[in-house]
């Protein structure tokens, strides 16, 4: 007979992060907010947008805007090719695209798993961080993606969404 040797039920065992990564860091956000993922497409451009909005992309009937990570966080120069994705979001309601350079794989993390991020210079103000999260040698930083989508320097997505 096979014994399960930790006492817990599929609902404690931790949380899933979809794990991406951004120029050499790799970060992860709840899967729960994850719709699809997809290839990165041509976007339609719209006057006046921050730098890091690409554009928008018709999704079926949704207009969604287009966040490029890499150049929120002043990673280097993006460059779009086959393993460039964009992950759909669902914050809030509204629907969202965010440009990474790839994306690996979805990975549970139990509490324990979970550090607080330190105060750091990092490209991420730590208000957005939930922590890091660490696995045998990975360390993913988990990012707060509802705080950051939905924050004030975000805010023009709410307007070009709206």
């Amino acid at each position: 007979m096979i014994q399960n040797h930790d006492n817990t039920t599929g609902a404690e065992t931790g949380n899933e992060f979809l794990a991406f990564t951004l120029g050499k860091e790799e970060y992860g956000i709840d899967i729960l907010k994850v719709q699809e993922i997809r290839g990165y497409e041509t976007v339609t451009r719209i006057a006046n947008a921050p730098d890091f909005v690409k554009g928008v992309v018709n999704l079926r009937g949704i207009i969604v805007p287009i966040v490029d990570m890499r150049i929120k966080f002043n990673l280097g120069e993006p460059t779009y090719d086959q393993f460039t994705v964009v992950i759909i979001l669902n914050i809030g309601g509204r629907v969202v695209g965010m440009v990474v350079d790839s994306v690996s794989d979805v990975i549970t993390l139990s509490p324990e798993q979970i550090k607080p991020a330190p105060e750091m210079g990092t490209a991420l103000n730590t208000d957005y961080l939930i922590g890091l999260g660490t696995l045998d040698q990975r360390m993913l930083i988990l990012v707060d993606i509802d705080k950051l989508m939905s924050s004030s320097e975000m805010g023009l997505i709410e307007k070009i969404a709206a």
